[in-house]
């Protein structure tokens, strides 16, 4: 049960000749008011002691009684003489009110003379008393500053306004809660063929809140969407030794695992059904920030503002703004490909696990070390099996001859068991790579696996999601009613070939070039290695001169 609030009754606040008056009363009058009945007598006795008249002692009496029997009962009332309450007629208090919702709770922040001239104009057009402009002042005062500055200002001009809100809860545990969240790199990166400029890469950046560790990073072309978000989570989870000897890079970098919670902010990559269900599936937790507070993923947010400043020493940045840029040509000194600059990072975090943390007081590789010693973290083994379940979700129905997404049509052998008692089954979850749409995964009916469905012609090449986009828009705008799946390839074919010719000139074509250079690699399911010792003269990576504490 809540308490009840507690009021100020005049003890600190009534003048002192009130109070010593009021306690002068209740000497007098709490007496009297335990008797059943005061007579005239008595009344005129204590009128004549506290030199009053006779109905004021009876007025006495009944506040005593009504009251607490404390000496603010017996306080005289004060009046605030009307102010605070409106005095303007209904009607023109309307049109004020109705003005200044409509006009001045605006980001276009009219000044209060246009306001007082609108409403003189709405009063005059009915016949009404035009207030004064003290008046609308006193009614823009009135007005809540959070609501008035938000709604003229925006949300963040309004947050110091805001309470604290709280602070973000305590997490000591090892991937107890992993942040996440993307940026546009401030570095433009070339393409692997004609080193020439293709543009701003995407991060996708997880970093552990107990332990400071950055435990996924992914670097694409695309925009941030749901796919990045699994590839991310998939980074994180596994083992990160083949991706570094991928990139050839020689580092440390043993942060992996399943987390608890992925905190996110409410950007809608974050609320995807591909993405809700994915953690659900491996018991991972979804909590999202507080609206209009930052500070809970404040350790992200330091993470990629810190990383960005690195950036900002690369060939190629574009620094955070025009302004700071200035003349400095990003393009003409661009000279990093995707995959360096993914060098250029696995060797930066690994150069940043090493260094002491201003918060921890020790190095994030050491924090790390113990609590992996006490409570070692989940692994994944199959980055492929786990990453299937972040996957966008597609439905079909499977028919004699496969299943058919967005014209291309797939089978396989293993789904003829299925295809007999079809009717019954109704549609089947599929789950599409964006980068790689050569195969599909169809989970069984049973519910529990993932069968993998190739092209159901095998001598079509793998092609990316956005590529199948464009060739179906290119084939509507020349006029094909239907698509087939004939034409779509070959539209494909010519739109690379297209983007092949012209790859040495223009920045969006070379950037296409890239983008379907990035196919993910499908590497045989095997057994996991054990980790081998570390010789104690392995050299160690190179750590940068000066790395901000994340």
């Amino acid at each position: 049960m809540a308490d009840e609030p507690v009021t100020e009754r005049g003890v600190l606040t009534a003048p002192a000749q009130a109070w010593e008056t009021a306690v002068r009363q209740a000497e007098v009058i709490g007496p009297l008011a335990e008797k059943d009945t005061v007579g005239l007598a008595e009344a005129d006795e204590a009128a004549a002691t506290l030199r009053i008249s006779r109905r004021q002692v009876y007025v006495l009496l009944r506040r005593w009684r009504a009251g607490e029997k404390v000496v603010s009962d017996l306080l005289p009332g004060r009046s605030s003489g009307g102010r605070g309450g409106g005095r303007l007629p209904q009607e023109v208090e309307a049109i004020v009110q109705e003005v200044l919702r409509e006009r001045y709770l605006t980001r276009q922040r009219r000044p209060v003379v246009s306001i007082c001239k609108e409403i003189a104009r709405r009063c005059r057009s009915r016949g009404l008393r035009v207030p004064s402009r003290g008046t609308v002042l006193r009614r823009i005062a009135r007005l809540d500053p959070l609501t008035v500055t938000t709604a003229r200002q925006g949300s963040e001009a309004a947050r110091p306004l805001h309470s604290a809100g709280g602070a973000p809860p305590v997490v000591t545990g090892l991937l107890e809660q992993v942040q996440v969240d993307h940026t546009p790199v401030d570095v433009i990166v070339v393409d692997e063929q004609h080193r020439l400029p293709i543009g701003r890469p995407y991060l996708t950046a997880a970093i552990d809140v107990a332990s400071r560790c950055v435990v996924g990073l992914v670097v694409t072309l695309e925009a941030p969407s749901a796919t990045s978000v699994g590839l991310c989570l998939a980074h994180t989870a596994t083992d990160k030794r083949p991706w570094l000897e991928r990139l050839g890079v020689e580092a440390q970098w043993p942060m992996s695992g399943k987390p608890c919670e992925l905190y996110v902010d409410n950007a809608a990559e974050f609320k995807s059904e591909a993405l809700r269900r994915g953690c659900d599936q491996h018991g991972i937790k979804v909590g999202y920030r507080p609206p209009g507070r930052p500070h809970f993923g404040g350790i992200v947010e330091r993470l990629i503002g810190t990383t960005m400043q690195m950036v900002h020493e690369l060939p190629g940045t574009t620094f955070s703004s025009t302004a700071e840029r200035g003349a400095y040509d990003s393009d003409g000194t661009a000279a990093l490909t995707l995959a360096e600059l993914q060098r250029w990072l696995a060797l930066a975090v690994a150069s940043y696990h090493g260094q002491v943390h201003e918060t921890l007081g020790r190095t994030p590789a050491g924090v790390w070390a113990d609590k992996a010693a006490a409570a070692p973290p989940v692994t994944v083994t199959s980055q492929t099996a786990f990453l299937v379940d972040f996957l966008p979700v597609i439905r079909r129905v499977l028919s004699r001859s496969g299943f058919v997404i967005d014209h291309v049509q797939y089978y396989s052998d293993a789904l003829k068991p299925w295809i007999a008692r079809r009717e019954r089954l109704g549609r089947f979850v599929l789950r599409r790579d964006p980068r790689d749409i050569s195969r599909i995964w169809a989970l069984a009916p049973d519910g529990f696996t993932y069968v993998e469905v190739g092209y159901r012609t095998l001598s079509r090449p793998p092609i990316t999601a956005w590529e199948q986009k464009a060739a179906i828009a290119r084939l509507r705008g020349l006029g094909r009613a239907e698509v087939d799946e004939n034409a779509l390839f070959a539209m494909v074919e010519q739109m690379r070939e297209i983007t092949d010719a012209a790859s040495a000139s223009t920045r969006k074509a070379r950037r296409d070039r890239q983008r379907r250079t990035e196919v993910p690699s499908r590497p045989q399911p095997t057994n996991p290695a054990v980790p081998p010792s570390a010789p104690a003269d392995e050299a160690a990576a190179r750590p940068f001169e000066v790395i901000e504490q994340w």
